[in-house]
């Protein structure tokens, strides 16, 4: 179905940014099972997927879009994270779409070090005259558990989380989320939604595989983070900053966003932290698990 607008031909296409990374490919494949009429957009765009490159301005087309899904594009410093934001949402006000879905940070998280291009891109997406919905997503179980280390001097996970909790989330869970928002935008307009999870430890996961944790100072996980070659400059702080912010107890409050928009109880994210956690060969997880 399409209709014109604005001198342009609109369909009920969503548009999925960042298609290509976990979470926008998950949120495709999402509204797809829904028979939702949903592509995905990229700068390396796969087949059926449409050329989409926030650092383009010039050359980003949202013509024939009505929903846009737009997935952060946080890989970078906040300067040029905001920059790809502002023009998104600008292309979505001059082609025409209807609606906007930010994929945000959890309220939880403005003492990270990440917070703030976040939380500038929701005050561009109340101003951008676009109808919205922010999605507040929470850190993911994922990471949480590929944050652990292993220990060099026997079978024990470290982190610098001490016995502070994460109310961790599966990203499965926040793809379908968000594909519930997608294809119904005009009931979720306006809304923010905090889509946190159940608190997991450091110590929690280790328990799962049967060894013990320890914690190791804030200052060795900076010096760790530092001599890891396969980080960019502006990651090591970002990192810091949510170890800091779990072990000092500013990320664990939970809430029933989450449940409430899937209709169900949300995955056990100490399973899929567990999943992702480092585990040597010849350690698995305890059988009272």
């Amino acid at each position: 179905m399409a209709r014109a607008e604005r001198g342009k031909t609109v369909t009920d296409t969503i548009l999925v940014s960042g298609a290509n990374g976990h979470l926008g490919s998950a949120v495709l494949t999402e509204l797809h099972a829904r028979g939702a009429l949903a592509t995905g957009g990229s700068r390396t765009p796969g087949e059926g997927m449409r050329h989409l490159d926030f650092d383009d301005r010039a050359g980003i087309d949202l013509s024939g879009v009505s929903t846009l899904v737009l997935v952060s594009a946080g890989y970078a410093e906040d300067d040029q994270v905001v920059a790809r934001h502002t023009a998104a949402l600008d292309a979505a006000a001059r082609d025409g779409v209807r609606h906007v879905l930010y994929t945000s940070l959890t309220g939880a998280g403005d003492h990270l070090g990440f917070a703030l291009a976040h939380r500038a891109t929701e005050r561009l997406v109340r101003a951008s005259g676009v109808p919205w919905t922010i999605l507040r997503n929470g850190l993911y179980a994922e990471l949480f558990g590929s944050l652990l280390t292993w220990s060099d001097d026997g079978p024990a996970l470290e982190s610098a989380f001490g016995a502070g909790a994460l109310a961790a989330v599966a990203r499965a869970d926040l793809a379908e989320a968000a594909a519930v928002v997608a294809a119904d935008p005009a009931r979720h307009e306006g809304r923010t939604y905090d889509l946190v999870g159940a608190p997991v430890t450091a110590a929690d996961v280790a328990g799962r595989l049967g060894v013990p944790h320890r914690t190791i100072g804030l200052a060795e996980y900076r010096r760790r983070l530092l001599g890891t070659p396969e980080l960019l400059p502006f990651q090591p702080p970002m990192l810091a900053s949510i170890a800091t912010g779990i072990r000092h107890g500013f990320l664990d409050g939970t809430g029933p966003d989450l449940a409430d928009l899937l209709g169900r109880t949300p995955r056990d994210p100490l399973a899929v932290a567990v999943g992702a956690a480092p585990v040597p060969s010849g350690i698995t997880q305890a059988q009272d698990a």
